[in-house]
């Protein structure tokens, strides 16, 4: 028997440890321009273009997804930017608001934003996350491959475009844990929200070991002679937040050493089709068949029945495993974070 929300009477989607899910991340592409070694190999193999589920796809997905109970999607890549037509796709996502999505956001390098950030606010986007992993132009230059210009100049068209945005900053040890102190003072005199992330086991090459994790018991460690640090109390967020001076807060993203997995809300769609009911999940799900037979019965004018999307996809977030600690000794997955989006 499907659940409903008994103040909404909307169908919810529940996992096997009672975790709903109210948040979908959707990437559009696995390209982008630059070279992350956390999140890319070396030499990745792109999707071919025709292989990619069209906006088509993507809209009837989020639609079937938004009327069971999905409250927020966020859009990635790779770089969300490097698809053509995103910014209308974010348009027509507005009209998933009366069914009851809340926000729709974007991740994203900011290295295209100073060309698309006003387009983005009156497509009606909510909010970006851009990641920047340094401020130092050599260091950025060499985590990335790209130079740190263009980036600054996202983040400024984000501010004068009226965007609301965070930054995130994925720390590696002995390559730029250097960073934390002046990623805060920076972001705490601009007023911007700041995020630090541990390094996850999802970059490329598969290279990652716990040595090069800067964990946040060190991130607040190099703070603590700096500022008065205070613990807020988390929520169903993924950053436990921090209060610096009584006045500026911090987010942590501890995957690591101090997970959040237990009040999990979210899912995942590749640009191919492949839903994901975890970040570090085994196996995907391919639903592009059953999102083209939706397709299908629209053509053809028939009455759109989800049955089978229903049959695949709510059983596969039912059992989502508890976390990344319950599965993290299994065999790795070849599947990295450029193209899942985080």
């Amino acid at each position: 028997m499907m659940k409903h929300d008994i103040s909404t009477n909307i169908p919810i989607l529940e996992d096997q440890y009672g975790r709903i899910k109210r948040k979908l991340r959707i990437s559009v592409t696995d390209r982008c321009n630059f070279k992350c070694t956390y999140c890319m190999p070396e030499h990745p193999e792109w999707m071919k273009k025709q292989d990619l589920l069209s906006f088509e796809a993507l809209l009837v997905f989020c639609q079937y997804m938004v009327k069971q109970g999905i409250e927020n999607i966020r859009i990635t890549g790779g770089e969300p930017l490097m698809r053509q037509g995103v910014v209308h796709f974010i348009r027509d996502l507005q009209s998933l608001r009366v069914l009851g999505l809340k926000r729709i956001s974007i991740t994203t390098n900011a290295h295209y934003l100073a060309k698309y950030a006003e387009l983005l606010k009156q497509a009606g986007l909510d909010d970006l996350n851009i990641s920047l992993d340094s401020l130092d132009p050599d260091q950025f230059k060499q985590l990335t491959k790209k130079e740190l210009t263009p980036v600054l100049n996202g983040i400024e068209a984000a501010k004068k475009a009226g965007l609301a945005f965070k930054i995130n900053c994925v720390l590696m040890k002995g390559q730029n844990d250097d960073q934390i102190l002046p990623m805060v003072k920076w972001a705490k005199q601009h007023s911007i929200p700041l995020r630090f992330i541990e390094f996850m086991p999802l970059d490329g090459d598969q290279h990652w070991t716990d040595q090069s994790v800067v964990s946040e018991a060190e991130i607040l460690a190099q703070l603590q002679p700096f500022y008065q640090i205070q613990v807020l109390q988390q929520q169903h967020e993924p950053a436990r937040q921090y209060q610096l001076d009584g006045q500026y807060c911090i987010g942590i993203i501890s995957t690591i050493t101090h997970s959040f997995c237990g009040d999990c809300d979210r899912i995942r769609l590749t640009a191919q089709g492949e839903l994901y009911n975890c970040l570090f999940a085994q196996q995907g799900l391919n639903i592009k068949p059953y999102l083209q037979a939706v397709i299908k019965q629209k053509q053809l004018a028939q009455d759109i029945n989800y049955q089978e999307l229903d049959q695949q996809i709510k059983p596969y977030i039912w059992h989502k495993a508890k976390g990344y600690h319950a599965i993290k000794h299994q065999q790795v997955r070849k599947i990295s974070m450029h193209m899942l989006g985080g």
